[in-house]
């Protein structure tokens, strides 16, 4: 007698080959991309040794094929339009939060001319990566 077990992936029927004991997949090629798919992962996950290997082979792959994604993009114009749309909306989530870029400037406030004394501010106020903090103070000219 030949018992059946479900696939784990596809959920129908099958009989496990009596070599294979622990076999949860049946040989349907969907069915077996997910096995490994699932080993992959569990790989990953575990063994820091594998996700070294895979991340310099990942590495030699986009060393070897550098303009891989502009072709990629020239040839798939549909591709390109919806990943810019998709952009656009994750900018717009992300808007009210905050959206800077490490160089942007605040809005210009102009000061009266005259003469002004400059005193460095803390370290700590500063948003700008690149910015020269200092702390203005009016001189009345008598």
């Amino acid at each position: 007698m030949n018992s059946q077990i479900r696939c784990a992936h596809c959920r129908r029927r099958f009989a496990p080959n009596p070599r294979v004991k622990a076999q949860r997949f049946c040989g349907a090629k969907p069915c077996q991309q997910a096995r490994k798919t699932q080993w992959q992962r569990q790989k990953m996950a575990a063994d820091s040794d594998y996700q070294a290997n895979q991340r310099d082979g990942q590495s030699a792959w986009r060393k070897r094929h550098r303009d891989y994604w502009r072709q990629y993009r020239q040839e798939h114009p549909a591709y390109r339009e919806r990943n810019r749309l998709l952009q656009r909306r994750r900018d717009q989530k992300r808007r009210p939060s905050a959206l800077a870029k490490m160089d942007a400037s605040a809005p210009v406030s102009f000061v009266e001319p005259g003469i002004y004394h400059l005193i460095p501010a803390t370290a700590e106020a500063l948003a700008k990566m690149d910015a020269l903090p200092m702390t203005c103070h009016l001189i009345p000219m008598a």
